[in-house]
């Protein structure tokens, strides 16, 4: 018996990603572990998980919302909710320059952008000097190939 296939995004933006994105698994496709990243932005600012109905596949990654609202909120502006550093861990890359798993219950918005971290231990030592971090990790960042995983 042939495996089912996987139903066609909602949306396909296509594009290509320019820097790694953070997906638990090499060659996965599911960004964010499947959390809604507008969810962030909107109502209480409590991440929700998305759902398979509502996949945007945006430069190769799958991207999940709880909602129709929420998917075309993420379609008309999908690098205003896509986290920063492709949802790796902002302290790891800015401090270490290293690619480390970020976790979508450990996050901050700055700047109206989305910062995953990998840990509330983490986060307190990026609170420390967000700017200084970003700063450093923005510069960090790009020398990355978009092909790279943290397993690697």
């Amino acid at each position: 018996m042939a495996a089912e296939a996987s139903p066609a995004p909602y949306a396909d933006l296509g594009g290509e990603n320019t820097g790694p994105v953070y997906t638990q698994s090499k060659g996965d496709t599911l960004a964010v572990r499947g959390y809604d990243v507008v969810s962030y932005f909107t109502g209480d600012g409590v991440p929700v998980e998305g759902s398979q109905e509502f996949t945007v596949r945006y430069e190769g990654y799958d991207y999940r919302f709880a909602s129709k609202d929420n998917a075309d909120a993420f379609v008309a502006e999908p690098a205003k909710y896509a986290p920063a550093y492709g949802g790796y861990c902002a302290w790891a890359i800015g401090a270490n320059d290293a690619l480390a798993p970020g976790d979508p219950n450990v996050y901050k918005i700055v700047d109206d952008k989305l910062y995953l971290n990998f840990s509330e231990d983490v986060a307190t030592k990026w609170n420390a000097d967000i700017p200084g971090f970003i700063a450093s990790a923005d510069v960090n960042y790009p020398t990355h190939a978009p092909d790279e995983h943290f397993q690697d």
